[in-house]
């Protein structure tokens, strides 16, 4: 019998589900306590299979990036490691969890928050029409792609990938998902990130300029979506530097919030 050199486990992410009678909200102004208060943790876990995001999807995020943003141009895409993914979770209780910690990584001065929504998939699919992408959603979380710009910015200049940039250890963290079918986004839904309390970022979904079911049906022409993958759907304007101790919130409608603290490096 083969046996695996390895006994490796793919990263998950816990399943919130919406309490009996706290209803369905596309956007609030929720209080730390109650938008975490009306939430119920399931008994069913995430895989994660690949994380996917999509670059410059808000109109002035591309202005301060140096775009066009009525240029419509079809989404751009790059990856993360799965392993990338860190699990915020404001409902743990114990003393290694309360406080999401997310390490500053190595080989870098220019550490930038991008506070994202989630599109979680949970369906297989291959070159997905736009009106049928939402039967693939599964649900919606909320994250930081965090970048190293610095490295960002010379791999631009020398015309090369971003992976060192994107793609590195923890460069990942976000919230636990929700189905769905207790979470209904709209245009007028709110993404915010503040750091220590002040505020960085924010807009609403409409300032997308693709929408979700945009970025699915194009992302399904590239590569065949699984179960378990995880689209992260672009960053509004205001990405900024970050430092350690900084503390990290982001916001999304009702959503779960993603809160972390920037850690001393590893």
């Amino acid at each position: 019998m083969i046996k695996s050199l390895f006994n490796v486990t793919r990263p998950t992410v816990p399943i919130f589900v919406r309490r009996p009678g706290s209803g369905v909200a596309a956007a609030c102004d929720c209080d730390a306590a109650s938008d975490v208060a009306r939430w119920a943790r399931s008994d069913l876990e995430f895989p994660v299979r690949r994380v996917y995001c999509v670059g410059r999807n808000y109109r002035e995020h591309a202005i301060e990036m140096g775009g066009d943003p009525d240029i419509v141009e079809t989404p751009f895409f790059f990856q993360k490691p799965a392993d990338a993914v860190v699990v915020c979770d404001p409902t743990a209780t114990t003393a290694t969890t309360t406080a999401c910690r997310v390490p500053y990584p190595p080989m870098t001065s220019s550490l930038h928050h991008e506070g994202e929504l989630i599109v979680v998939i949970g369906s297989d699919g291959l070159r997905v029409r736009v009106e049928d992408a939402m039967d693939m959603v599964y649900g919606y979380a909320v994250g930081c792609d965090l970048t190293r710009r610095d490295l960002q910015d010379e791999a631009k200049r020398g015309g090369r990938p971003w992976d060192a940039a994107k793609g590195f250890d923890h460069g990942c963290p976000m919230s636990p998902i929700v189905p769905k079918r207790d979470f209904e986004p709209s245009e007028d839904t709110r993404i915010e990130l503040t750091v220590n309390n002040s505020p960085r970022q924010a807009s609403t979904l409409g300032r997308m300029i693709h929408s979700v079911p945009e970025i699915v049906s194009n992302l399904s022409h590239f590569f065949a979506l699984r179960r378990g993958d995880l689209i992260l759907t672009g960053t509004p304007a205001g990405v900024s530097h970050l430092s350690v101790g900084d503390a990290v919130s982001i916001t999304c409608g009702d959503l779960i919030p993603c809160r972390f603290v920037v850690g001393e490096p590893e």
